[in-house]
């Protein structure tokens, strides 16, 4: 049985950890919003300030990974405690890929303002997805801070909304294509980025996910989970 001394040290190692994943979430939210300035006002300077962080949050990946490894190494923590670390590095991976698909926004803008190519009025084409993405990635990693298993739940069924969205959007962009050839360089730009945008809504439901995972036990992966809760709410 581990000593009294031994658990007060895990959790103060679990809670240093837990606030370097939400200094990483903070960082790949800025990452995430300033990739999409870059875009709506084709900043090549600030696209580039936006790659260079995507390097910060990759470091941030390997120091955080290696902390979990030898927190269950050092601790052994028992099943709802490993269930935690499992879960934070679940979340570490995803936040990483955030920054992933913001890096392929602000490589896109840069594309677009140094090629010169035709606008389709390409930022008002995914702000209203954009919206919904960031809000998305903010309110899940509140409740990754909060451990809040019912906000996590709502998330879920949300990003049914930004899939939504993108799939409208890929229909438009594909008129627009179609309607006019000079638009498809732009047009291919702008529907790259919704796809980053829209995986970015797919990672911020797994860390909500996680989140019901960490509280709850439950892996939901793959499940209609959001709907069967709200059912049973009402």
């Amino acid at each position: 049985m581990p000593s009294e001394h031994s658990s007060k040290q895990y959790d103060l190692d679990l809670e240093q950890i837990r606030s370097k994943v939400l200094l990483m979430g903070g960082l790949v939210e800025s990452q995430f919003h300033d990739a999409l300035e870059c875009f709506r006002h084709g900043d090549v300077d600030r696209a580039g300030r936006v790659m260079q962080a995507d390097e910060q949050v990759n470091r941030l990946e390997v120091t955080l990974d290696d902390a979990c490894s030898h927190l269950i190494v050092r601790r052994q923590p028992a099943a709802n405690d490993l269930r935690t670390v499992m879960a934070t590095i679940k979340v570490i991976t995803d936040l990483e890929r955030i920054g992933d698909e913001a890096t392929k926004i602000a490589r896109a803008a840069r594309s677009m303002q140094e090629r010169g190519v035709v606008s389709i009025n390409h930022y008002e084409t995914v702000r209203v997805i954009a919206d919904s993405a960031g809000a998305l990635l903010h309110d899940a990693l509140d409740s990754f801070a909060r451990l809040d298993a019912q906000q996590a739940t709502r998330l879920i069924a949300q990003d049914k909304a930004v899939d939504h969205e993108f799939r409208s959007i890929m229909r438009n962009l594909i008129t627009f294509m179609m309607e006019d050839p000079r638009t498809i360089s732009s047009a291919l730009e702008t529907l790259w980025v919704a796809k980053a945008v829209e995986r970015i809504g797919d990672h911020a439901k797994n860390i909500a996910e996680y989140v019901i995972y960490v509280v709850e036990g439950k892996d939901i992966r793959h499940t209609d989970y959001a709907s069967t809760a709200q059912s049973a709410q009402g």
